[in-house]
């Protein structure tokens, strides 16, 4: 599964805690960790430094304490995790997928679940608000109208989906689930 992955697995940049003004840059390819930093200052003796760089194996960087202190000193706690996280072969597939299978993905699920879904991750989000797929599950709802369509231009396509067809498909859906019964929960919902 991890010769799936591209080669670079993660990149990320902030600047040092104040006074320094410091810029550093944080690159984790699938066989290495790689910090840059550039000195920024007034001072004229440090004005021509040039740009350091550290390249460590994962291996090497999960023994490097310093390196770490200072990762998450710049970066912050839960990147420094997440670094950690990718070091150990700690992958997250599903935010890896390309977004057209995500979206064919989002289309098996509930409007609740997709909301829920969109506060996951910033990806995530942009995926679950986008026009394109609301406009998707627009049209699979039912015919469009030229006036339908002029509107969802206007206003967007999921508000559409929310004035015109989220409630009809919540009640389509308690009609073809009866109580207690699980057949079907498996597969697609006919409004999503």
């Amino acid at each position: 599964m991890a010769s799936l992955l591209p080669e670079l697995l993660f990149e990320t940049s902030g600047q040092a805690p104040a006074p320094s003004k410091d810029f550093f840059q944080l690159t984790v390819t699938k066989s290495q960790v790689i910090w840059r930093w550039w000195k920024i200052s007034l001072q004229v003796k440090l004005q021509g430094m040039l740009p350091g760089e550290m390249k460590q194996s994962h291996e090497e960087f999960l023994n490097d304490e310093r390196l770490q202190k200072q990762v998450g000193m710049v970066l912050g706690s839960q990147l420094l995790d997440y670094t950690l996280g990718l070091c150990e072969g700690r992958f997250d597939y599903l935010e890896r997928l390309p977004d057209k299978l995500l979206l064919r993905l989002l289309s098996y699920m509930s409007y609740q679940d997709i909301c829920h879904l969109s506060q996951t991750s910033h990806r995530f989000r942009k995926l679950c608000d986008s026009n394109e797929f609301w406009e998707h599950e627009v049209r699979r709802c039912s015919n469009i109208t030229p006036e339908i369509e002029m509107l969802a231009n206007k206003f967007g396509w999921r508000r559409i989906y929310i004035t015109f067809y989220h409630s009809k498909a919540q009640l389509g859906s308690e009609k073809d689930i009866p109580m207690g019964e699980d057949e079907g929960k498996d597969e697609p919902h006919e409004s999503l």
